[in-house]
């Protein structure tokens, strides 16, 4: 059973990896925005909510947790959007919106 589920990770490996003209596609995009956005501000990051193809490259937005609270649903997290090139290079980020955890979208 485990050499099963190995060939399967080795199977959609090189398909993951697999470098395309546009950088990899959303999930290379959404990956080299987390890298980029990591690397430059001192919190964690939560997940990736959104990943386009922009004219010029990729816009990924990421959410991140700025400031942990107990309960954990008072804790607050903005949402970055990250801009990326063709290639995958950090064109620009910005914070574009802070919440606190559960709230509903307005």
């Amino acid at each position: 059973m485990a050499e099963t589920r190995h060939k399967r990770a080795t199977h959609a490996s090189p398909a993951a990896r697999r470098k395309s003209s546009d950088g990899g596609g959303p999930l290379g995009a959404a990956q080299a925005a987390c890298q980029s956005l990591e690397s430059l501000i001192a919190h964690p990051l939560e997940g990736v909510s959104a990943v386009r193809r922009a004219d010029d490259g990729w816009c990924v937005v990421v959410d991140v947790l700025e400031v942990p609270r107990i309960p954990d649903t008072t804790s607050l997290l903005a949402s970055y959007e990250v801009r990326l090139d063709d290639e995958g290079e950090l064109v620009e980020y910005r914070r574009v919106r802070r919440y606190r955890r559960g709230s509903a979208d307005e």
